[in-house]
């Protein structure tokens, strides 16, 4: 099963990454469906308004980057200066052929090395046109889930014997309601990471502010590791254009965000969500990698949770009707399986495929 789902990677992830879309919007379409509206202009508008807000999002970071290049390109140029100064006048005492040896050298290293350069280009060129496909297969799968999650989960679960249908469509509600209480958790956090890390970073007065804090927001959504190269690259940015000691304020301001997001948001939002170890979150996340990437890595934690929702509910010992999980789910919160501690992974969240 691992193998084949490496080998149809390609499908597989726009897939998943569908899922997750539909945990985060599957709601609001509920909601609008409630109020009277047919499920397919509720799906339409939720949609719409998405990819809308995803997009204005793009393109004011892309203008904000561009804007701040040329401040960037001036600062680095500056930085520059100074280290050529501090390897003349410093401990090492270089003279200016020699530095001037060494930039030749560099230049010379890398037009020995431009058709690897230019290979690497056209294999980025490649990927941008994998990516381009998998996003049109993701939005595609996402307007069906949106519109008829509910008939084609019904659908999946035809395959299963009828003695046990019923405890397997619980388990998939279940499951699809810890993967809703999950990306709200997440998406949280990921804000309030984003806006910590931002005004940090303006107060500071590092350049790109905007772009930066949109890295951490999205890298938010990858545990661990995310935050972890979101903040490198942070202080990365600091040490070259604003110097030694605002990369140290902006690796402080860092390290200040990433433990208030591990000691308390995290804690207070996810474990609500989904009850997972850490040593299975940074496992789950591991072998994501190897699987697939930075795809793998992104939906290793989701599908985590998914399973450890899906698997309680199949080995306890309650028999409920499909459609009474919206109304038990916050009670069964509340109270311990038979034989284990006092605790929830299903999470407290209403989804849209939890209805008869």
């Amino acid at each position: 099963m691992v193998w084949l789902a490496g080998y149809f990677a390609h499908v597989l992830v726009p897939i998943a990454i569908a899922l997750l879309l539909a945990a985060l919007m599957a709601p609001g379409v509920d909601r609008l469906v409630r109020m009277g509206m047919p499920r397919g202009l509720a799906s339409a508008i939720v949609m719409v308004t998405g990819i809308a807000i995803v997009g204005g999002l793009i393109t004011f970071v892309i203008i904000t980057f561009t804007a701040g290049l040329p401040q960037l390109q001036q600062q680095v140029s500056d930085s520059l200066g100074q280290i050529r100064d501090w390897l003349r006048t410093g401990p090492l005492h270089l003279r200016d052929s020699q530095i001037q040896t060494f930039l030749d050298n560099a230049i010379g290293a890398i037009e020995k090395n431009q058709a690897a350069i230019t290979e690497g280009a056209i294999t980025t060129a490649a990927t941008i046109g994998e990516i381009l496909t998998g996003l049109l297969l993701t939005v595609f799968v996402l307007i069906f889930f949106l519109y008829d999650g509910q008939g084609i989960w019904r659908f999946v679960t035809r395959g299963v014997p009828q003695r046990v249908r019923q405890r397997v469509d619980v388990a998939g509600r279940r499951g699809f309601a810890a993967l809703v209480s999950y990306v709200r958790a997440t998406a949280a956090v990921a804000l309030v990471d984003a806006v910590g890390i931002g005004i940090g970073l303006a107060i500071v007065g590092v350049p790109l502010v905007i772009p930066l804090a949109a890295l951490v927001f999205l890298s938010a959504f990858i545990p661990i590791i995310g935050a972890f190269v979101a903040g490198t690259v942070a202080v990365l940015i600091a040490l070259v254009a604003n110097g030694f000691i605002a990369a140290l304020v902006v690796l402080g301001i860092v390290i200040g965000v990433m433990q208030l997001e591990s000691h308390v948001l995290q804690p207070w939002l996810l474990g609500r969500a989904v009850r997972l170890h850490p040593l299975a979150v940074v496992l789950a996340i591991a072998g994501g990698l190897i699987a697939a990437g930075i795809a793998g890595a992104l939906l290793a934690v989701p599908l985590l949770a998914v399973l450890n929702a899906g698997v309680r509910s199949l080995v306890s010992e309650d028999e409920v009707p499909p459609g009474e999980v919206d109304v038990l789910h916050e009670r069964e919160s509340e109270k311990p399986e038979a034989g284990e501690p006092e605790e929830s992974g299903e999470g407290d969240t209403k989804a849209t495929w939890e209805r008869p």
